[in-house]
Parts: C-alpha cells; sequence; structure tokens
C-alpha cells in the first residue's frame, strides 16, 4: 500500500512540475530579453507571446504547453500499465477503478502548475492550452469538441478569452454527450470552472467593451496584477 500511495503521489508532484514548466516565459527571455509577465496581458500563455514575441514562438508555445497536459495524462496511463503488470496493487485495488480517479487528479494537478508555476513565483497563464492536452488525451472527442467551440466562437468573435470562455463551458456538455466516467465529468465541471475564474479580468473588460480581439495591443500588466491579467 504504501509503494502504491508513494506512485501516485510522485504522478501528481510530476504533473504539477511539468505543468510549471513555462515556455511562455522562456520565450520571452531568451528571444527579447524581457520578463514576458510585464508586457501585454501579463499571461505566459501563448497568446500574450503572439502579442509581444511573435506568431512562431506564440505557435511553439501553444503546442508545447498542450503536449504538458497530454504528457501527464499518458504518464498515468503508462505507469498504471506497468504497475498491473509487475502486480504491483494490491488484490483489494481496481486499477480500472483507481485510473479515471488518478487521470483528473493528475489532470488538475498540471492545471495547477500551468497558472501557479513554482518557477515563477506561483504565477502563469490561464491554463487553456493546458487543459486541451489533458481533454485530448482523457477522450479525443471530448477534446476535439472543446477546441472545435473554441475555434467558431474565436472565427465569430476574434476574442480568444471569449473563446477560452466557451471552451470551458462546452467541455461538461462533451463529457456528458459522450458518457464519460464521473472522475472525468468532475474534472469538466471543476477544470471549466477554473479556466474561467481564471479570466475573471477577462470577464469584466468583456462586460465593459474593452476586451481586445485577437492581434489587437492590450495595455502592459503592472506588477500587483501578474497573477489575474488576462490570456
Amino acid at each position: 500500500m504504501v509503494l502504491w500511495l508513494a506512485l501516485n503521489g510522485l504522478l501528481l508532484v510530476s504533473a504539477y512540475l511539468l505543468g510549471s514548466m513555462p515556455p511562455g516565459y522562456w520565450a520571452g527571455r531568451l528571444l527579447k530579453g524581457i520578463d514576458i509577465r510585464e508586457h501585454g496581458s501579463g499571461s505566459t500563455g501563448a497568446t500574450n507571446v503572439l502579442r509581444t514575441v511573435g506568431k512562431a514562438p506564440a505557435l511553439v508555445v501553444l503546442l508545447v504547453d498542450i503536449l504538458k497536459g497530454a504528457v501527464a495524462i499518458a504518464a498515468v496511463r503508462w505507469c498504471y500499465t506497468v504497475a498491473e503488470a509487475q502486480s504491483l496493487p494490491l488484490p483489494t485495488l481496481d486499477v480500472a477503478v483507481w485510473l479515471p480517479w488518478m487521470v483528473t487528479l493528475v489532470g488538475m494537478a498540471a492545471l495547477l502548475g500551468h497558472s501557479k508555476s513554482i518557477f515563477l513565483g506561483f504565477t502563469g497563464g490561464k491554463s487553456v492550452a493546458t487543459s486541451l492536452g489533458v481533454l485530448l488525451a482523457m477522450n479525443w472527442m471530448v477534446g476535439a469538441g472543446t477546441l472545435a467551440v473554441f475555434a467558431l466562437v474565436l472565427a465569430i468573435s476574434r476574442i480568444v478569452s471569449l473563446s477560452s470562455i466557451a471552451g470551458a463551458i462546452a467541455v461538461s456538455g462533451f463529457m456528458m454527450f459522450t458518457h464519460q466516467p464521473l472522475p472525468y465529468l468532475l474534472f469538466g465541471l471543476l477544470g471549466g470552472l477554473y479556466v474561467i475564474l481564471r479570466h475573471r479580468a477577462n470577464i469584466q473588460r468583456l462586460l465593459a467593451g474593452s476586451e481586445p480581439r485577437l492581434g489587437q495591443p492590450v495595455p502592459n500588466a503592472t506588477a500587483s496584477s501578474l497573477s489575474e491579467t488576462g490570456e
């Protein structure tokens, strides 16, 4: 039992650390010599990288952030497969029952790491791309449906934050429509709510009609609002 709990604890810590990797911050430092948290919206996400560093770096950051979520989930499934093959679990532990719960917990740990990175003083992005990676690894149909909602709203509104919020709301519906297990449904609810809460400042600007569209500049973030700024 101790070994089993240690494995799960290691997976959670690893997922948080993986999520904490800040490619957006690194892109700003390496390519522009800036702290991206002090420019644009203050976020380390791909949208702010697009505004402050460029298109190619933003695409790379987007892909890396998606991969962080997907790799975290893949690691859980691989470890559980190996553990089951080596008869690591006790006879009373059902891997089929534990696995969806651990996938959900690890997914949330990756989201938390992205938005509250230990490497950046617990600041970061909005966890949108990382949550997409988690969803695609959980169930590709749910991930693809969520991405489609994001893309549709973005095509109509040209506002990334609105598109992210729409995707966060839609994910629970896709979970139910595709009959996902309870832990995954809870991830859709809690993960979606977390992403929406991370967009509090964006929601205020949306209501005020001042949220920038894709490609438009935003006022530089202040030091006091680094962890609460836009996408």
